[in-house]
């Protein structure tokens, strides 16, 4: 039963694979839609299965509940960064893929992912005891690497456009 949530990741991620095979034909997009499927898969197994990744080793979580921290902040720390460099990927996907979305609703839907992705966490680990813990500071460091992930979207862009603007200038 623990392992119902890795089974349905496994298996969304292989038919949109699949998906994105048989109808996407320009090699480059295909590419780069695989990899954005590769990095989602990775993000979903790290944050919904029993599996843990302690920077040296995989193991496996023992069952429970996890641990809920809605007061305690910590916005520091390696824990804090990881976090934080895992959702900027997301953040550049959300920018490039929306835009025109201004940077501000961008950070707001960092909150919202950071808070939907805790509470998913919650009831995946009461109903299926992959013993995952909600926090606050995850919440937090999730908006913070949107936000900067889109902020760097939108750099490259501008600077794509400046430099498309300067070479046409001469």
């Amino acid at each position: 039963m623990r392992w119902e949530p890795f089974r349905i990741i496994l298996i969304v991620a292989t038919l949109s694979c699949l998906v994105i095979l048989v109808h996407v034909r320009q090699p480059q997009a295909r590419t780069r839609q695989l990899l954005g499927l590769g990095y989602l898969f990775g993000l979903s197994v790290i944050l919904f299965t029993p599996l843990s990744f302690d920077g040296t080793a995989i193991y496996v979580m023992p069952a429970g509940v996890g641990q809920v921290n809605l007061s305690r902040l910590y916005l520091h720390g390696l824990d804090f960064i990881e976090n934080i460099i895992l959702t900027i990927p997301l953040g550049w996907g959300i920018k490039r893929h929306f835009h025109h979305y201004p940077l501000l609703g961008l950070g707001l839907t960092g909150l919202l992912v950071g808070a939907s992705i805790e509470s998913l966490k919650y009831f995946m680990s009461q109903h299926w005891l992959i013993n995952r813990s909600s926090d606050i500071n995850d919440v937090i460091a999730n908006a913070t690497g949107i936000l900067i992930g889109g902020l760097v979207a939108a750099t490259f862009k501008f600077v794509a456009q400046h430099r498309k603007t300067s070479v046409t200038d001469y």
